[in-house]
């Protein structure tokens, strides 16, 4: 079977790092795949500018099967493109039309500031989760799996929250680009067990501290976080975590 192929314009993001000023630079794509994914045909417009001698696009890659969150671009002003519940690497170029332009840009957010095109620092979640995303246990034989009974819905709610990757959608749709979806689906995949209850009230007051350090912004409940998360984390996350904060500061 004959696949179709695409012919497009991409207007791209170029910046040479987080102090110069960026600007779209734009590019035709030609003889497209439909059946390529969008990383894949940036690869090919890659090899088409360093033949040509000039510098390619920068942008961040790993696993390309929609795992380890790092293909944060925005396409056509949705993070991640126009397919729901799907990472960039996860997108294909049937997704588009013949003749279509193509606007592509980094997450824009104070807290992740651009390295190089399309590869912004999301270090920040990093040190989120630093300041409160883990439990204390004792080292030695792993327990038994049935030896701390928990109730199904909430293991379930919990394996939803824990299935987040960190890739920064919910910031980039976000107009306040706020992080609450990203700490409330962390603050919550330990909330809902026991295990994360030595450190329950510590964790919510310090990931939220470190959040509000990095200069995200604050969250107005537009639900644009849930429509654009690739993993669909519900937004019921945050009205835990805002539970969970409340019970904290009453208990100091």
């Amino acid at each position: 079977m004959e696949h179709k192929t695409l012919n497009l314009k991409l207007r791209v993001w170029r910046q040479s790092d987080s102090n110069t000023q960026g600007g779209f630079v734009t590019y035709d794509a030609n003889n497209i795949s439909t059946e390529m994914s969008f990383l894949e045909m940036f690869d090919v417009l890659n090899e088409k500018l360093i033949n040509e001698g000039n510098d390619p696009i920068a942008f961040d890659h790993d696993c390309r099967e929609g795992i380890c969150g790092m293909c944060s671009m925005y396409i056509n002003g949705r993070a991640h493109g126009p397919w729901a519940g799907t990472t960039t690497c996860q997108l294909h170029m049937r997704a588009f039309n013949d003749g279509e332009t193509i606007t592509v840009e980094p997450w824009r957010a104070q807290a992740f500031p651009v390295i190089k095109d399309l590869v912004v620092d999301r270090s920040a979640f990093d040190r989120i989760q630093q300041a409160g995303g883990y439990i204390s246990v004792n080292t030695g034989n792993a327990q038994d799996g049935n030896s701390i009974p928990i109730n199904k819905h909430d293991a379930d709610l919990s394996f939803a929250a824990a299935a987040c990757i960190g890739c920064g959608a919910c910031v980039a749709a976000c107009k306040n680009s706020s992080a609450m979806l990203f700490t409330s689906a962390k603050v919550s995949q330990y909330a809902l067990l026991p295990q994360g209850g030595p450190e329950r009230k510590t964790r919510v007051l310090n990931m939220l501290n470190q959040m509000d350090k990095e200069g995200f912004g604050s969250c107005t409940n537009t639900g644009a976080c849930e429509a654009e998360c690739p993993k669909e984390i519900s937004i019921s996350n945050i009205a835990r975590l805002n539970r969970e904060f409340l019970n904290a500061q009453f208990s100091l």
